[in-house]
C-alpha cells in the first residue's frame, strides 16, 4: 500500500499555483530536483500524470485538475487542525511565509524581523520579496507587508513603520556645477538615475505639491530595478535619484547625497503587516502579531 505525504499533496497544489516547478520549490523551501523527484513518485503512486511538462511550461492535466480540486479543501481543513493543535503550544516553533518587497524588507528587518527571532530562536522566517502585489493567501504566506492604500480590504493590517516619503538626491560632486531643480520639471534637463518596475514599465517619478500631484518621466543614461545598485550610480556622481527616504537616509546623514525639492515630496502610507482572520493560528503566529502591535504604538 502506498504511504502518501501531506507535503507531496502540498507540493501538488504550489506547482498547479505558479505554474512552474522552480517557483513552486522556491514557495516550499526546497531544490527543484527534489520538487521533481518527489512529484515523480506520487504520480508512479498513483499511476497517473498529475502535469503536462515541457521545456517552457508545466499545466495540470485533466486528472490533476480533478485532483487539486477535490485534494484543496480536505487540506485546507487539514492545515486548519494542525493550527489548532500548535495554537496550544508552550514555546512557538514551526516556519513563518512572509511576502513583501526588497525596500520593505530592508525596513522591517531591525525592529521586526531580526527582533522576532531574537525572542522566539525556535521560531523560522522565510522572507519572500518582489515587486509585484501576491495573493498571500493563494500563495502560501502567512503574512504580507505593503503600504496600506496596496492592502487587500478583506485584510487585517497592523502599521509598523511611521509615515514614510520618497526623496529626490544626488552627490555633492555631481551638483557643484550644476543648478539644483526648484520645481519637479527641472529634472528633465537633468540626467537622472531611470527605473524599471516589475511589469516592465518605466516609473514615473511622483510628486505633490498643495494637493496638487505631478507625476515625470525623467531621461537619464541608465536604468535600474534595484534600489541599492540606483544608490551606486548615485554615489559615482550619474545623476539624481528617486528613493523611499530610508534607504538613503544615512547617506544624507554622512553628507554623501543631498536632498533637493524636499517640499514636493509628501509622507507616504505607512507600511502594514497584513494577514488574514485565523480562527486558531499556531502559536508562533500569535506572536509575531504580538510584537507588531507593540512596533505600531511605539512608532504612533
Amino acid at each position: 500500500m502506498a504511504n502518501y505525504s501531506l507535503s507531496d499533496f502540498d507540493a501538488v497544489l504550489a506547482i498547479g499555483r505558479k505554474g512552474s516547478f522552480r517557483a513552486a520549490a522556491v514557495d516550499l523551501g526546497m531544490s527543484t530536483s527534489a520538487l521533481s523527484s518527489a512529484i515523480a513518485k506520487l504520480e508512479s503512486q498513483l499511476g497517473v500524470r498529475l502535469f503536462n511538462r515541457t521545456t517552457r511550461s508545466v499545466a495540470l492535466t485533466e486528472a490533476g485538475r480533478r485532483f487539486v480540486d477535490q485534494v484543496t479543501p480536505a487540506l485546507r481543513d487539514v492545515h486548519q487542525a494542525l493550527d489548532t493543535v500548535r495554537s496550544q503550544q508552550d514555546t512557538p516553533s514551526g516556519t513563518l511565509r512572509i511576502n513583501t518587497f526588497p525596500t520593505a524588507a530592508r525596513e522591517i528587518m531591525g525592529p521586526l524581523i531580526l527582533e522576532f527571532l531574537r525572542r522566539f530562536p525556535d521560531v523560522h522566517i522565510d522572507l519572500v520579496t518582489e515587486g509585484n502585489l501576491t495573493d498571500i493567501v493563494a500563495d502560501g504566506f502567512d503574512f504580507g507587508v505593503r503600504s496600506l492604500d496596496l492592502v487587500p480590504s478583506d485584510m487585517i493590517a497592523i502599521p509598523v513603520t511611521p509615515a514614510r516619503r520618497h526623496v529626490v538626491v544626488a552627490s555633492p560632486a555631481f551638483l557643484a556645477d550644476r543648478e539644483r531643480p526648484r520645481v519637479p520639471a527641472d529634472l528633465l534637463s537633468h540626467r537622472c538615475i531611470r527605473v524599471r518596475l516589475p511589469n516592465g514599465a518605466m516609473y514615473r517619478w511622483h510628486f505633490e505639491a498643495q494637493g496638487q500631484p505631478v507625476d515625470i518621466e525623467v531621461r537619464g543614461p541608465i536604468i535600474l530595478d534595484e534600489a541599492s545598485v540606483a544608490r551606486m550610480a548615485v554615489l559615482e556622481n550619474i545623476g539624481f535619484g528617486f528613493f523611499m527616504e530610508s534607504d538613503v537616509r544615512p547617506d544624507i546623514e554622512a553628507g554623501r547625497m543631498v536632498q533637493v525639492l524636499d517640499e514636493w515630496t509628501p509622507a507616504l502610507a505607512p507600511l502594514c503587516l497584513y494577514y488574514p482572520s485565523r480562527r486558531n493560528p499556531p502559536a508562533a503566529f500569535k506572536v509575531f502579531v504580538d510584537l507588531a502591535r507593540e512596533i505600531s504604538r511605539a512608532s504612533r
